[in-house]
């Protein structure tokens, strides 16, 4: 790791990414460009806020992230055009949210970082390593440090508690294993009735009435499940309890974790 900075000369500090990919990155980076919502509003909280020059259209936290800088398309369809004009030193990216093309085409071109994250250790992983490369490594530890303890003091359900968590309708389509949310519901002392299963399968009706779970969480986002769709999971699964959960919560691996465990406190106790 090289780590230099000469007056106004700016040294690549060169990184490994969570994909292990090599990155050279003029530090500290001055126009970064995020196209992952959860590091966007990591970056804002990182103070970095004047430095974030380009967006996604799904950048909704904090509020203010579309109006300073420049939307770039979604997570899966970046405008290139755009993202040159902003003349990016940085550019942060998700293995998952993002699309292998696109960001192949911009790694030719700029220096991109991504991350890819299934696990806390892995987001709080992440957390660190971007407050490194954005000069912002003391902050960004405390953070790391916050979250960490938050989740050390997170008692799980005494009594485990089988769940599927909805992601979508029309297919519906759950969190299984190895997924992010799957190791904050087990965190939490959920066991996931679809455990059989990996990543994010599509199920029928007749696959959840069979697994039969305790509870069937909705969650907010991407889909964005409210009360009117509470009756059409008690008519599958009966005994179930049925909750819609805060997928910000459950889903967005940057700072917003510092809210994380308190709400799945809540969840577990309230149920």
């Amino acid at each position: 790791m090289q780590l230099e900075q000469l007056g106004n000369l700016r040294v690549p500090l060169t990184v490994t990414d969570q994909m292990n990919r090599r990155v050279a990155v003029p530090f500290p980076p001055k126009r970064i460009v995020s196209l992952v919502p959860s590091q966007t509003e990591l970056l804002f909280d990182l103070g970095l806020g004047e430095r974030v020059v380009g967006v996604t259209k799904f950048c909704i936290h904090p509020a203010e992230a579309r109006k300073t800088a420049a939307v770039v398309g979604g997570t899966k369809n970046f405008d290139f055009e755009k993202i040159a004009d902003l003349k990016p030193d940085l550019i942060l990216g998700n293995k998952e949210e993002n699309y292998r093309e696109g960001i192949e085409q911009l790694a030719a071109q700029y220096p991109v970082w991504l991350s890819d994250i299934a696990t806390l250790d892995e987001a709080l992983d992440m957390i660190r390593r971007i407050g490194l490369i954005t000069g912002r490594k003391e902050k960004a530890d405390a953070l790391a440090t916050d979250i960490a303890t938050s989740f050390a003091l997170l008692k799980a359900a005494a009594t485990p508690i089988t769940g599927a968590y909805f992601i979508w309708r029309k297919p519906y389509m759950v969190a299984a294993p190895s997924t992010f949310i799957d190791d904050l519901l087990h965190r939490a002392g959920f066991q996931n009735a679809f455990a059989h299963l990996s990543r994010y399968p599509e199920v029928t009706a007749e696959q959840l009435a069979t697994v039969a779970p305790q509870q069937i969480l909705l969650s907010s986002e991407p889909y964005s499940f409210g009360e009117k769709h509470i009756a059409e999971f008690q008519a599958i699964c009966p005994s179930a309890q049925i909750r819609i959960v805060d997928g910000e919560l459950f889903s967005w691996y940057g700072s917003r974790l510092r809210h994380s465990a308190a709400y799945l406190h809540e969840l577990i106790s309230a149920g």
